[in-house]
């Protein structure tokens, strides 16, 4: 049945700063923040702040629920189609959200949809995929310093009303707090983590894969009393990111990203564009040091291989559901450097096919090219003999998708997973034949270095 036709309202609200607004919404269990951090810029313009969701979606251990109910199918990419079917089509026009699903997808999602099996048992605390569907949102322009309400219902008036009374008392946020010390945990030594990257070599250099990604988690008890408002403030201003995330996922769970890395962008011309990161290096104490580990990045060849199979896979994976001849490179291989690190970064674009939408590129492209390897499926099956536990949330995505069809999303690396028991956070690399096991469990060290920091913990 073809969805009903709606139309976006806006309303402008005084510049209030974005961390008033978390502090005030605290408590919402499903509050959805799309956070950017950093220096304005193309690519880190908005934020995007939601609650009080119309519906609900969780895909765990198999089974859909809906506002809590069973629903029929086991596809989480169907449940989820079905889940913005209830929403109207309404075109956002200047705006990158006025209503439409937030949410997650794990890495178990992607586990699912290429039919890898697994080894390793589920966390039951957290779910496999959660979105929720909002009819409002908060637009945090960044650039402009200005503030948009903007909503696909039709009783615009009333909640412009409702916000305009809640804003005008918005109290300011307290100073943040120091975090209470946490040891983390990881899920194996390092000498056990350097004999996985060491056997991934041997994998490779037997001609069954290319490249593979080799992870670790690092689990901490969650100190008492500590609230999820707490670590994310400390989160987003020790690690800024473009790609930033906090989303409640109905009190029990939640995602705290600071996120370095697009996924897939869905535009309303239907071109989608991805930039898959691979290559790191640690930022410079000095201007100098930072311009050489920059140069140095550039030219490493193993690094520049790691990047290129990617790109090759992330063309194949867009390929799927592309109209033919409109997959293209715009941008190979550029140095981006964020808070702690350099980054090698690639953009692959390609205009979808007709009938094709956002869904279908999720479908086709889970998991990320760029924390799984190539060729993927057997990537994703030596990723499961190799590593220690089970992903969870970590190498799956976040995303948005809006009314007008359009998305965008983020790989779910940086990250903490929270639980009102424990706090996780992972990193890991990309392996090729070039790659040093010790220089390997290094890279994880830096990456996992500044989630850890915040608990006075060290990888």
């Amino acid at each position: 049945m073809d969805r009903p036709a709606g139309i976006v309202t806006t309303t402008f609200l005084p510049w209030r700063d974005p961390d008033d607004v978390l502090w005030a919404w605290r408590d919402e269990p499903w509050l959805a923040c799309l956070d950017s951090g950093g220096a304005p810029g193309p690519r880190a313009r908005w934020i995007i702040l939601c609650r009080r969701p119309v519906h609900v979606l969780e895909w765990r251990g198999g089974l859909c629920r809906r506002d809590g109910v069973p629903v029929a199918g086991t596809d989480p990419l169907q449940a989820l189609r079905t889940l913005l079917a209830l929403a109207p089509v309404a075109d956002t026009g200047p705006w990158p959200f006025a209503g439409g699903v937030i949410g997650f997808a794990g890495y178990g999602v992607g586990q699912w949809a290429e039919g890898i099996p697994t080894r390793h048992q589920p966390d039951p605390t957290r779910p496999d995929l959660s979105a929720a569907l909002y009819d409002h949102a908060l637009l945090f322009d960044r650039e402009h310093r200005q503030v948009h309400l903007a909503t696909i219902r039709p009783d615009a008036d009333q909640l412009f009303a409702a916000f305009h009374a809640e804003w005008a008392a918005l109290p300011p946020a307290p100073p943040p707090v120091t975090l209470p010390p946490a040891p983390f945990v990881p899920d194996r030594t390092p000498d056990h983590y350097v004999a996985a990257v060491a056997a991934a070599v041997e994998r490779i250099s037997a001609g069954e894969i290319f490249q593979v990604n080799i992870t670790g988690r690092h689990v901490a008890r969650r100190p008492h009393g500590l609230a999820d408002i707490d670590i994310y403030r400390a989160l987003r201003r020790a690690v800024p990111a473009p790609f930033g995330a906090w989303l409640a996922c109905g009190g029990a769970f939640s995602l705290l990203s600071a996120s370095p890395e697009r996924f897939v962008h869905l535009g309303r011309d239907r071109v989608a564009r991805t930039r898959p990161i691979k290559g790191t290096r640690p930022r410079g104490t000095t201007p100098e040091q930072d311009d050489r580990l920059r140069a140095d990045l550039a030219a490493d060849d193993k690094e520049r291989a790691e990047n290129l199979m990617i790109v090759d896979l992330m063309r194949n994976d867009l390929g799927r559901v592309a109209r033919i001849g409109s997959v293209s490179v715009p941008e190979l291989l550029s140095v981006e450097t964020f808070a702690h690190v350099h980054h090698l970064v690639s953009e692959v674009a390609a205009t979808l096919a007709p009938g094709q939408d956002a869904i279908d590129l999720l479908r086709a492209s889970l998991p990320p090219g760029s924390v799984t390897g190539a060729p993927k499926h057997q990537a994703m099956r030596i990723i499961d003999e190799l590593e220690e536990t089970d992903r969870g949330p970590y190498c799956g995505i976040v995303f948005r998708i809006g009314t007008d069809g359009a998305m965008d999303s983020s790989v779910i690396i940086r990250a903490l997973a929270a639980t009102p028991d424990t706090i996780v956070a992972a990193a890991g690399g990309g392996i090729t034949i070039l790659s040093d096991p010790q220089r390997e469990y290094a890279e994880m060290c830096l990456k996992i270095a500044p989630l850890l920091a915040l608990f006075e913990a060290i990888p």
